[in-house]
């Protein structure tokens, strides 16, 4: 599952390539999407990386390759609204379990990228059944895991993790992370001096590094669920 930007970036490359053979400038990456600046294009590229749709060519300058694309690459997509706040902040009741008390029903909120940022799409009819000694002590949700970058802390693509709502974190933490009001991502949270670094467990993936008032805690891991 791709943002609307991913999607967007993506269909833009393709048809730049198509076209001349020669992969666009960020500059004019920035263009196609309207972004204001072209931080922006490399998270979207840093993205698309990770998850597979893209290759960067070592030792060639603009150099991209497309590897694939999504199977709607040119079908019409809904608008969708980017804003993540509502979709992890809403309360949603916990519904208790009357035929098992060790058993609690929580709201299943989406897949969250633990390899990139991604949006986190709301769907109150979806539930998973965790065990109670799962929770922490507040409120709870739960969401798939998509991607590797976190694999050396145990968690694996298609995992579910357990998150307790929270605004606050302690360095060392795993959080659900707001980045620009916009993309979340699950990260191990760390604070350094004026600036928060957002740290995956994967060699493969870089620490990604923001100013405080651009990252926002939604949730903090207290558990995980995992079939084999």
């Amino acid at each position: 599952m791709l943002t609307q930007k991913q999607h967007d970036l993506l269909i833009f490359i393709h048809r730049r390539l198509n076209d001349t053979g020669v992969s666009p400038s960020f500059e004019e990456m920035k263009k196609a999407l309207d972004l204001r600046s072209k931080s922006g294009i490399h998270r979207l590229i840093a993205g698309l990386e990770e998850r597979g749709f893209i290759r960067r060519l070592p030792h060639r300058a603009r150099a991209l390759e497309v590897v694939k694309l999504p199977e709607d690459a040119f079908a019409e997509r809904p608008a969708r609204n980017p804003k993540v706040v509502e979709a992890i902040t809403a309360r949603q009741p916990v519904r208790d379990n009357l035929a098992n008390p060790e058993i609690t029903s929580l709201s299943l909120y989406g897949r969250i990228a633990a390899g990139t940022p991604i949006e986190a799409l709301r769907d109150d009819s979806n539930h998973i059944d965790v065990p109670t000694n799962l929770l922490g002590r507040g409120q709870n949700y739960a969401l798939e895991v998509d991607g590797d970058s976190m694999v050396d802390a145990g968690i694996l693509d298609g995992d579910m993790v357990i998150i307790e709502r929270t605004e606050t974190a302690d360095t060392g933490d795993i959080v659900v992370a707001l980045i620009d009001n916009a993309e979340v991502t699950l990260k191990r949270f760390r604070k350094k001096a004026n600036s928060i670094a957002l740290e995956p467990a994967n060699v493969n993936y870089e620490t990604r590094i923001f100013g405080p008032d651009r990252v926002k805690v939604q949730g903090r891991l207290v558990g995980l669920l995992r079939r084999y």
